[in-house]
C-alpha cells in the first residue's frame, strides 16, 4: 500500500520562507507525478505546484515566482520551497502521488503566515 507523507510547515512570519517534503513509499514504481494543493477551512483544495516524472511542473498563479516544486534525489521525493510567504498562503498543504491511474493522498501538514 502506498503511503504519503508530508512534513515541514509550522508557523512563519510575512516574507519568510518554508521547505515542505512529501515521500511516497511502498511502491517499487516511480510516480507519474506529485504535487502540491492547499485547503483552508471553508474553501475549496486548489492546486499549488505539480511535477512530472520527467521534472515538468506547474504553478498556480498565486505562488508563480514565489514557490518552487523539485524532486528530490530519493525516489518519489518531492520538496515545496515557499518563499515571499504572505499570510494568504496560511492553509493545510497536501501531498499527492500518482502511480498509474491510482492516486494517493498524505493527511497534509499546516502552514501558518503571521501578519
Amino acid at each position: 500500500q502506498v503511503q504519503v507523507v508530508e512534513s515541514g510547515g509550522g508557523l512563519v512570519q510575512t516574507g519568510g520562507s518554508l521547505r515542505l517534503s512529501c515521500a511516497a513509499s511502498g511502491t517499487d514504481y516511480h510516480f507519474n507525478s506529485m504535487g502540491w494543493y492547499r485547503q483552508a477551512p471553508g474553501n475549496q483544495r486548489e492546486l499549488v505546484a505539480t511535477i512530472t516524472q520527467i521534472g515538468i511542473t506547474d504553478y498556480a498563479d498565486s505562488v508563480k515566482g514565489r514557490f518552487t516544486i523539485s524532486g528530490g534525489s530519493a525516489k518519489n521525493t518531492v520538496y515545496l520551497q515557499m518563499n515571499s510567504l504572505e499570510p494568504e498562503d496560511t492553509s493545510v498543504y497536501l501531498c499527492n502521488a500518482k502511480f498509474g491511474q491510482r492516486t494517493y493522498w498524505g493527511q497534509g501538514t499546516q502552514v501558518t503566515v503571521s501578519s
